[in-house]
């Protein structure tokens, strides 16, 4: 009888056939170095502590897993809202920035280099950089900065300089290649804090691990709670994946949980103005790893679109294009239209007011059919205060 393989990273860097390290010769001593140490630092005692109390008394953690009761009335089922929203800079993004930032200090880089889409893995990158005292650098496509301009002074306030990308679609994508070309100029002083589960092996394992305190949590919260450690369902939005990563975490290997992803669907799958990578994709090599990637018949990538700037990426991390190939998740995708109402379904539901990208895990919910007993956790993995002036431009 063969065991099913975990679908966590294996030895290699791989999800399956999705993952590994395919970086320019410039960066190969960087890259293993850092694969080298991150697990032995990260599993030190000294480590786990200091991140432990930043998460606590800098972060706020733990977040809540709040009863949504209104909400399940709607759905007819059991929902828990896992509130990342309500952590230090409003989103999942300080748990992995925190975590990075410890490790680049550990290994003696004195440069923090980082991409952003929505900015809040910018603002998140920024803070810890001003906690700690070191240099920081934020790429930012023009699109982005002009649309998430309030985020964009938040980490000048914050000490960070804020370089606008004005390649291609001037978006997170064309924001990464920026801190690549950074990263290879820059080898020996700089860390490149990458935002997501994306990128050359060991970040998609990195960011994974280090956002897995999300559902360490919703453990220990569901058995206080439930009296049960696991939902029936986890839902979460997908650009390129970490809160949904650190949601999943600890339950990828049980199959009695069931996954629900939400891509950014934008204007419509086959409107051309898309960022659902998993409907669309084909397998290429994105930013150092190999996944699904939005690209044309020449394998050339195509521009993504979303109204949400955190989920306009053409790619996906590697470790959610396994789930997807193996059929471990339920991928859907969720429209402009969709979040939006969503958004205000939740804000006026339950006085809470989302990202446009946790919104989209909320327009899920009508997609997804459930028992009345079902147990549902769905992670609001932002505030929606950098995304006002865009709910109310429509």
């Amino acid at each position: 009888m063969s065991v099913m393989k975990s679908f966590l990273v294996d030895q290699n860097g791989y999800y399956g056939e999705f993952g590994g390290a395919y970086i320019p010769e410039i960066l190969h001593k960087c890259v293993e170095e850092l694969r080298v140490t991150y697990k032995e630092v990260m599993c030190s005692e000294a480590f786990r502590k200091e991140y432990g109390q930043l998460l606590r008394d800098y972060a706020g953690r733990p977040s809540p897993l709040y009863p949504a009761k209104r909400l399940s009335g709607k759905y007819g089922c059991k929902i828990y809202l896992k509130r990342e929203d309500l952590n230090h800079t409003g989103s999942h993004k300080i748990n992995n920035a925190i975590g990075q930032i410890l490790l680049a200090r550990h290994m003696g880089k004195k440069r923090i280099i980082a991409e952003t889409g929505a900015g809040q893995h910018g603002v998140a990158t920024a803070t810890v950089c001003a906690l700690m005292g070191v240099e920081c650098i934020v790429y930012m496509g023009k699109t982005d900065v002009e649309r998430q301009h309030v985020n964009v002074e938040k980490m000048k306030m914050l000490g960070a300089t804020v370089t606008p990308v004005t390649s291609g679609n001037m978006t997170l994508k064309d924001a990464t290649n920026e801190a690549i070309r950074d990263w290879c100029c820059h080898p020996a002083d700089t860390f490149y804090v990458i935002g997501s589960t994306v990128g050359p092996h060991p970040y998609p394992d990195m960011v994974s691990k280090l956002q897995s305190v999300i559902s360490e949590e919703i453990k220990v919260q569901l058995m206080e709670q439930e009296g049960r450690e696991y939902p029936d369902w986890l839902v979460a939005c997908v650009g390129g994946g970490s809160n949904a990563a650190g949601t999943i975490y600890h339950y990828i290997d049980d199959m009695r949980v069931r996954i629900a992803l939400a891509e950014a669907g934008g204007k419509g799958v086959d409107s051309g103005m898309t960022a659902a990578t998993i409907q669309l994709g084909q397998t290429g090599i994105i930013h150092g790893a190999r996944t699904y990637v939005i690209q044309n018949e020449d394998g050339q990538i195509e521009e993504p679109y979303s109204i949400s700037a955190g989920l306009d990426y053409p790619g996906i991390g590697p470790m959610h294009a396994n789930l997807a190939a193996r059929k471990r998740a339920t991928v859907l995708p969720i429209n402009d239209d969709e979040a939006i109402a969503a958004a205000y379904e939740l804000t006026k539901l339950e006085g809470i007011i989302p990202a446009l990208e946790s919104a989209h895990a909320i327009g899920a919910l009508k997609k997804l059919s459930f028992k009345p007993e079902d147990v549902v956790v769905l992670t609001v993995s932002g505030r929606g205060d950098k995304d006002i002036e865009t709910y109310l431009d429509l």
